[in-house]
This record gives structure tokens, sequence and C-alpha cells, in this order.
């Protein structure tokens, strides 16, 4: 450090200013450093967000486009039942007996199942007459339940309520939605997760021919 008596001015000496530079270049070096950090810790945040939301929607806004777990097969008394439908009727399922039927398990606040339903009623209607439809709706308010029907068209078949979740669990559901085929056998299969239009034609198609 050089003093200047006439005008007492602190002037830094060469080799000060050197060992300064140096200091602030590492300084800034430590501050690109941990912002570069934060950038990309902040892409991964974003990615993993994206990812979950594509997950929970099946890799797609199409339902179809994910492919559901197969079940084993549920054994043939598990129909030997009876619930209430939405609108009040008491339904015996023993009567569905030598039938093909396709339960429909959804919740009322169930976005992948309200994307899909038109597509359940659409197949439901082309099969009517041939295969039974019945939708099985859980994990929520019979007022709620009633309100997705008439929101989606889904009017055209019965609805289970099962607020206790036992029809669920009979057939071993635990999400939804989810698909139980019926084959007039007895025989009964559970598909884990969305159908597309054509994937639920296929499946309850298939139920006559095995039948």
């Amino acid at each position: 450090m050089l003093v200047s008596g006439e005008k007492n001015e602190v002037r830094a000496a060469p080799g000060d200013r050197a060992v300064r530079q140096k200091a602030d270049s590492r300084i800034r070096a430590r501050a690109a450093a941990r912002v570069a950090g934060l950038v990309a810790a902040s892409t991964l945040v974003l990615a993993a967000c994206s990812a979950g939301g594509t997950e929970s929607s099946g890799g797609s806004s199409d339902p179809s486009a994910k492919t559901p777990a197969v079940s084993a097969e549920v054994r043939s008394e598990a129909l030997s039942f009876t619930a209430s439908t939405l609108t009040g009727k008491k339904m015996d399922m023993s009567s569905l007996a030598g039938e093909p039927v396709v339960l429909w398990f959804w919740a009322p606040w169930c976005t992948i199942c309200r994307v899909e339903a038109p597509d359940v009623a659409k197949v439901a209607a082309e099969l009517d007459g041939r295969v039974r439809f019945l939708g099985v709706p859980g994990i929520g308010q019979e007022n709620d339940m009633r309100a997705f029907v008439q929101d989606t068209g889904t009017g055209g078949f019965d609805h289970l309520v099962d607020s206790d979740g036992s029809l669920w669990q009979r057939f071993g559901v635990i999400s939804q939605p989810a698909f139980a085929f019926v084959a007039p056998d007895g025989s009964v299969q559970v598909f884990a997760g969305a159908l597309g239009g054509d994937a639920l034609r296929e499946r309850a198609q298939s139920l006559v021919v095995k039948g």
C-alpha cells in the first residue's frame, strides 16, 4: 500500500491490486457456480413435476394411452350380491348369471373417469342387448355421483352405489378408473386403469364370443 503525503491519498500497490483481483475472480466464480446449480435444480424440479402430471394421466391426454394392468381372475361368486342403484332401486346381481357384464369403477371427482365417460357411454349403447354395462361409483357422495352421471351423459345404464367400498374390495379394485369383465361362464378379469373406446369395445365384445 502506498500513501501520498501531498493529498493524503491511499493507493493500492500493484501487488495488492493483483491479490484483490484474484479474490474478486474467486467470488464471481463461486457465485456463477451457485447460479448454475440453482438453474439445474430448477430444471430437474420442473421436469419431475411434468413427469408426475403425465404419469397421472397415463402419459397422454388420451386415457387409452395407458396400458391397464390385468389382475388375476376373480372368483365367479363375486357376483353374488345385491346393491342399490343411484336411482334407488335394488339390484340382485345373481340375476345376471350367464350374461356378459362389464363393471366400470369410477369416482365423481376423478378427472380421468370424466374424460373416458363418453367412450363408456358410447360403447354401452352400441352393445346394448348384448353386453350389460354397470357403473360402480365410490369414494364420494351420492349427490356428486348423480351430478357426474348427468354431466357425462352416462345415464343410459345403471350405476351401483358403493359408498362403503365393499364392491370395489370384492373385485380387488384399489383405484379408479377400473373395469371388471364378467364372461357368461362366470370368469372375471379386472383391468386397472383407463381404457379408450376401441379397447373397451374389443374387450366387451370378446365376452360375447367367449360365451
